[in-house]
C-alpha cells in the first residue's frame, strides 16, 4: 500500500505558494522530485518513512521481491539530485511544511541512518537526505525561540506531535543542540499546564489527540520523576473513569472525505499514545489503556488498505507508530 500512493501522481495537493508569475507550475514529479505522490508532501515522506520502517522491523514478513520493490522505490526517490530540488524548495520558502512535515523528513533520515548498518542502499539515501536534513535542523533551532505560543490542537500544526518526533529523530542523528531545542520549547509551552479540557476531545478533523500527544512528549522530555509528576497533574485517573473519550473508539460517518478519514488515524494515533502511556500508570488502570489501545486500533485496520484514497494514503505509517515503531 505505501509503494501503491507514493506512485499515484494524482489526486495532488501541493500546498505551494507561488512567488512570481513564472512560478505556477505544480506538476509533482517536477516540483517535488524525492517527496511527490500519496497525495501531499508530508504524507509522500511519512510514507516513505514507513517503507524504511517495513524494511526494518518487518523485513522477515515482507518476502525478498516486497523488500526490492521498497528498496527500488525509495533509490528511485532518494537521489542527491532529487533532494537537492528539494533543499532549494524549502529555502525559498521557509514556512513550508513547519512543523509536520519537518517532523516528519527528520523522521525519515533517521531511519534511514539506523538502516544503513544491514541494507547497503540505505546509506546512499541518508546521504542524499543529510543537506534537508542539516536544513531542517537549523530552522526548527532558529524558529522555536521566536514561537511564543504552541498550537495544541489535533491536526498537522500540533507542536507536541512535531517536538516529539524531532526530538527522537536528532538524537538518533546526533544533533543535541536541536534535541535541546525541543526539550526547551517543550518545557516553555507544556511544563505548567493543569489538567486537560479532554472532554472537548476530539475536534471534527482531529488525527491526534491534543493530551494525549502532549503527554507522550512530555513524560519523554522530563524523564521518570517529573513525567510522571507532570502525568498525574494534567490527565488524573487515566484508565480510572477519568478522560474517558480519550478511551472511545472515535466516530467516522466518511471515511472517504479528506477530513473525516482524520478520525481514523486518530484511533491510532490513540492506540500509539495509549500503549506508551500505559507503563505510567497503575494496574488495573494500565490495563484498561491497553484493552483501549486495541480496541481503537482493530476498529481501523481494515480502513488502512482497503479503504478510499483518503485513508490510505496516509494510514500505513499511523498503523506502524500504533504497532510501536515510533519514538
Amino acid at each position: 500500500m505505501a509503494r501503491e500512493v507514493i506512485a499515484t501522481a494524482y489526486p495532488w495537493a501541493p500546498a505551494h505558494v507561488v512567488l512570481g508569475p513564472d512560478d505556477t507550475d505544480v506538476t509533482p514529479a517536477r516540483l517535488h522530485p524525492a517527496f511527490h505522490g500519496a497525495l501531499d508532501w508530508h504524507s509522500c515522506v511519512h510514507m516513505q518513512w514507513s517503507l524504511v520502517t517495513l524494511l526494518a522491523r518487518y523485513a522477515d514478513a515482507l518476502g525478498e521481491q516486497e523488500r526490492a520493490a521498497a528498496r527500488a522505490l525509495l533509490s528511485e526517490r532518494l537521489t542527491e539530485e532529487h533532494v537537492a530540488v528539494e533543499v532549494d524548495y524549502l529555502r525559498a520558502r521557509p514556512g513550508f511544511e513547519r512543523p509536520y512535515g519537518w517532523a516528519w523528513a527528520a523522521q525519515l533520515a533517521a531511519a534511514t541512518a539506523d538502516l544503513a548498518a544491514d541494507v547497503a542502499e540505505a546509506r546512499t539515501w541518508a546521504q542524499a537526505l543529510a543537506p534537508l536534513t542539516d536544513l531542517l535542523a537549523d530552522r526548527v533551532v532558529a524558529h522555536l525561540p521566536r514561537q511564543a505560543y504552541p498550537v495544541r490542537h489535533g491536526k498537522h500544526q500540533n507542536d507536541a506531535f512535531a517536538l516529539l518526533l524531532l526530538r527522537n529523530a536528532y538524537r538518533r542523528l546526533g544533533r543535541p543542540d536541536v534535541v535541546d531545542a525541543c526539550a526547551e520549547a517543550a518545557g516553555r509551552w507544556f511544563g505548567e499546564d493543569g489538567p486537560a479540557p479532554t472532554g472537548t476531545e476530539p475536534g471534527g478533523s482531529d488525527f491526534l489527540s491534543p493530551a494525549l500527544t502532549e503527554a507522550l512528549l512530555m513524560t519523554d522530555a522530563l524523564g521518570e520523576r517529573e513525567g510522571a509528576a507532570w502525568l498525574a497533574r494534567v490527565l488524573p485517573g487515566l484508565g480510572e473513569g477519568a478522560h474517558a473519550h480519550l478511551l472511545e473508539v472515535p466516530l467516522v460517518l466518511d471515511p472517504g472525505d479528506g477530513q473525516g478519514a482524520h478520525l481514523l488515524g486518530l484511533a491510532l494515533s490513540r492506540a500509539w499514545a495509549l500503549r506508551a502511556l500505559a507503563p505510567w500508570v497503575s494496574e488495573p488502570a494500565a490495563a484498561r489503556v491497553r484493552e483501549a489501545a486495541a480496541r481503537q486500533e482493530d476498529a481501523v485496520l481494515q480502513q488502512i488498505t482497503d479503504g478510499d484514497f483518503m485513508a490510505t494514503h496516509w494510514l500505513v505509517s499511523f498503523a506502524l507508530l500504533a504497532d510501536g515503531a515510533g519514538p
